[in-house]
């Protein structure tokens, strides 16, 4: 069977679909003003449409573990494009706001299963000594795709609609489909299990109240009922989700996996990590647009450069980690990511260009150097017969943590800006300024705490 397997298809195929779905996730940004006003709706309302995208991945990440048991590889990827079809052409042509949040949404769902399908699909055909290269490869589209969303949108808005950010997508999709029809087998064991009802929608109450409390906060304030409320009420629904899979004979989630301490360390790096990264991608643009004032499609071109070295180092440092083990590669990467957060908190108004480049290569790299390694030492931590599930809880807190980092770090920035016009001066690029400050700070005492966690990893030894 192994000699069939036809790895560098297969990757293609499963790959530029996970690119796609995850370049759609931050492509609006830069057209999120513009869409507000097509659509006369408010800043707060427009949101949704980043807020929504991770809401439906942290919901929808989870069923993906138990699916991936009931419904052979073949039938999963076929979902996942379909939908992705689907979501890109109903969004693409979406003639009102709820059209195009529900095309969004339906996007949302075909990437949710795309990233656990991947990844273990990768922890299947790979042998544990190529799984480093083969997860950097995936780190470099996990990255290329968020990071070069903005520019190339950028780019698109300057010179057609809006609509063909979703259009340009399709024959990339068209390919993936028919790779993948053609070379990708059924690697998974199929089990009869059955999906607990239940279990589904206390995942999703509790998911979905945790990232839509802290996601209306900055418009309603923390101490709103509307905020606190959902956020306990998903709390409440998360714990007795817990409780029930740990005394179910078949868990929907297997909690097991938080037995190996090795596992417990890398899904809290993780989390912090893409807290912070996910809402950094979304700050950086706002504070060059806002307190550098220079236009979206010149923001997107800052970022290129850290963006394409991270893609060109990628599978380099995937090898490094095969090599070398985990602590030789993710300390290091820890280090430069709070070096970068240390410059972020010092910038203002009157910050030179360059400056800001410099320091997102330097933040680019050590982002790629501790995303992929600690997310591929997670897994090599656990037995194999935990892979979909441990896949399914790093996802599943990945996608979570992005939409909980940005809600919080937008909440940050606006309150900040709204007391520094209230108490110092009515400067908007002023005010701006000493709220990503603020907002980089707190990245920087996070990106700390992750350096110290980098020392206690180490080579999973079973």
């Amino acid at each position: 069977m192994k000699k069939q397997i036809k790895t560098g298809p297969i990757m293609a195929a499963l790959l530029v679909a996970g690119f796609v779905g995850l370049f759609s996730e931050t492509s609006l940004n830069i057209a999120l003003g513009e869409l507000s006003q097509i659509f006369d709706v408010n800043v707060t309302t427009i949101q949704w449409l980043a807020t929504g995208y991770f809401l439906t991945l942290g919901i929808f990440v989870p069923v993906t573990g138990i699916l991936m048991q009931k419904f052979t590889t073949r039938q999963m990827f076929i979902a996942s494009i379909s939908l992705s079809i689907i979501g890109t052409i109903l969004a693409a042509v979406a003639p009102a706001f709820g059209l195009l949040l529900a095309g969004r949404i339906i996007q949302a769902a075909g990437l949710a299963i795309n990233l656990p399908l991947t990844q273990n699909v990768i922890f299947t055909i790979f042998p544990p000594n190529k799984r480093g290269g083969a997860m950097g490869i995936m780190g470099l589209v996990m990255l290329a795709g968020p990071a070069l969303g903005p520019t190339l949108a950028g780019l698109i808005l300057d010179t057609m609609s809006w609509h063909w950010i979703f259009w340009v997508t399709i024959p990339f999709l068209l390919f993936s489909f028919i790779f993948g029809y053609v070379y990708l087998p059924n690697v998974n064991e199929i089990r009869k299990v059955s999906i607990d009802v239940l279990s589904v929608i206390l995942s999703t109450i509790g998911f979905g109240g945790i990232v839509y409390g802290v996601s209306v906060a900055g418009d309603f304030g923390w101490s709103s009922p509307a905020v606190y409320g959902t956020i306990i009420i998903g709390l409440i629904a998360l714990i007795i989700f817990g409780i029930r899979q740990t005394t179910m004979e078949n868990p929907m989630l297997n909690l097991k996996a938080f037995k190996y301490p090795l596992f417990v360390l890398g899904v809290i790096m993780s989390f912090i990590t893409f807290f912070n990264m996910l809402s950094m991608l979304v700050i950086l643009p706002m504070y060059m647009q806002m307190a550098l004032l220079v236009t979206a499609f010149t923001a997107g071109l800052i970022l290129l450069p850290g963006s394409l070295l991270n893609c060109l180092l990628a599978p380099i440092i995937g090898r490094l980690f095969d090599k070398y083990g985990p602590r030789a590669i993710i300390t290091p990467g820890t280090i430069l990511v709070a070096a970068g957060y240390a410059f972020y908190s010092q910038f203002g108004t009157d910050t030179a260009i360059w400056m800001v480049v410099v320091t997102h290569i330097v933040m680019m790299l050590g982002i790629g150097a501790v995303l992929a390694s600690v997310q591929t030492n997670t897994l090599n931590s656990l037995p194999k017969q935990y892979y979909p599930d441990g896949i399914a809880i790093t996802q599943t807190i990945q996608q979570v943590a992005g939409a909980i980092g940005i809600a919080i770090m937008v909440s940050i920035l606006t309150s900040k800006q709204s007391s520094y016009l209230a108490t110092v001066s009515n400067d908007l690029t002023q005010a701006a300024a000493s709220g990503t400050s603020l907002v980089f700070t707190v990245g920087f005492i996070l990106a700390i705490i992750n350096f110290v966690l980098s020392l206690f990893l180490k080579k999973p030894n079973h």
